[in-house]
């Protein structure tokens, strides 16, 4: 079993006392502490606030990450871990992608997913029974354009005609796609307990699969043995495996204890929608020991790479996760 690697979410988080001293630690500090143990950062993608869902809005991804990387010079990669693409248009974000990949050179990692909160959607001028067919056409239109002068496209929903992104990145950036089975959340929430066939088809079509928290994890087994059958059933290169999940390390062995204190962060982040049973099943609790375990067992599975979320912007969660999780994973 090869050594798993391991990336932070930027915790974006906009708390209600947000201030520009908190905002910078959020951002800054917390890339800094990054680069210093080599965890990779990512940034998560919310437009509007969901009540309830999670407990405080996010910044904007592209412009925390942008943020992040020039602090953190020494990570390996960058990435959106996940952007909602059908929230944007694809000229504009083919032009980001390749100023991203060009300020970060080349460690960018191009991570998308098609969204799952409805006013996100109608606040955008779209609706969120277009997300998966939106999110396929963006797809295939910034790859277009990021590797193809006068390039044009005509789909359901984008066209264009003769457009050239200049300068284009070297190479197309690696394609994370994030999708699978999960545990609904509620009213806004469309996704269901299996792995649909249109997000298999577009896992496929990806470098990573970037396997989703908010289920359990043998789900996210099954759906990885779901993906590696369809990949050998069609003869193409079957895409590498990693795991997304949110975390609060508590350097303690007591499984009461950690889980005690694990729950007045999540509460903060993720709201009160979710039982203490859900937020327990979906993401990562418990002891040092049990957060070890949990990562091995993903590791054993063929996960290559996860990324954590610290539910706190406490820069001191990156020092456990460096200090106490990652030599034992890889022990």
């Amino acid at each position: 079993m090869t050594s798993m690697r391991f990336g932070a979410w930027i915790p974006s988080y906009a708390y209600p006392a947000l201030d520009y001293e908190r905002a910078r630690q959020g951002t800054d500090t917390f890339a800094k502490t990054a680069n210093l143990h080599g965890i990779d950062l990512w940034v998560i993608d919310h437009l509007l606030h969901a009540p309830g869902l999670y407990g405080m809005p996010w910044l904007e991804p592209m412009t925390v990450l942008t943020h992040a990387a020039a602090v953190a010079p020494d990570v390996d990669m960058v990435g959106t871990g996940i952007l909602v693409l059908p929230l944007r248009d694809p000229v504009l974000l083919a032009k980001e992608v390749a100023t991203m990949d060009y300020l970060t050179a080349g460690r960018y990692q191009f991570g998308i997913g098609p969204g799952w909160y409805g006013p996100e959607f109608e606040a955008t001028g779209t609706h969120i029974s277009e997300r998966g067919r939106r999110t396929d056409e963006i797809v295939e239109a910034v790859q277009l354009l990021l590797t193809t002068p006068n390039a044009s496209y005509e789909g359901k929903y984008y066209s264009f005609t003769d457009v050239t992104i200049d300068p284009r990145p070297p190479k197309m950036p690696n394609i994370w796609v994030a999708g699978g089975s999960r545990i609904p959340d509620g009213e806004y929430d469309n996704d269901v307990a299996v792995l649909a066939s249109t997000v298999l088809n577009r896992i496929l079509n990806a470098d990573w699969w970037l396997s989703r928290c908010s289920g359990q994890q043998e789900w996210v087994h099954r759906d990885w043995q779901l993906i590696q059958d369809a990949s050998a059933e069609q003869g193409t290169a079957c895409p590498r495996f990693a795991h997304c999940n949110f975390m609060y390390l508590v350097d303690t062995n007591d499984p009461a204890k950690a889980r005690e204190e694990q729950h007045i962060y999540f509460a903060q982040a993720m709201g009160t929608h979710r039982s203490a049973e859900h937020l327990e099943t979906s993401y990562i609790f418990g002891s040092i020991d049990e957060v070890v375990e949990r990562l091995r067992d993903l590791a054993a599975g063929g996960c290559e790479y996860v990324v954590l979320g610290p539910t706190s912007d406490d820069p001191v969660q990156l020092d456990l996760l460096s200090r106490l999780v990652i030599p034992q994973v890889n022990s």
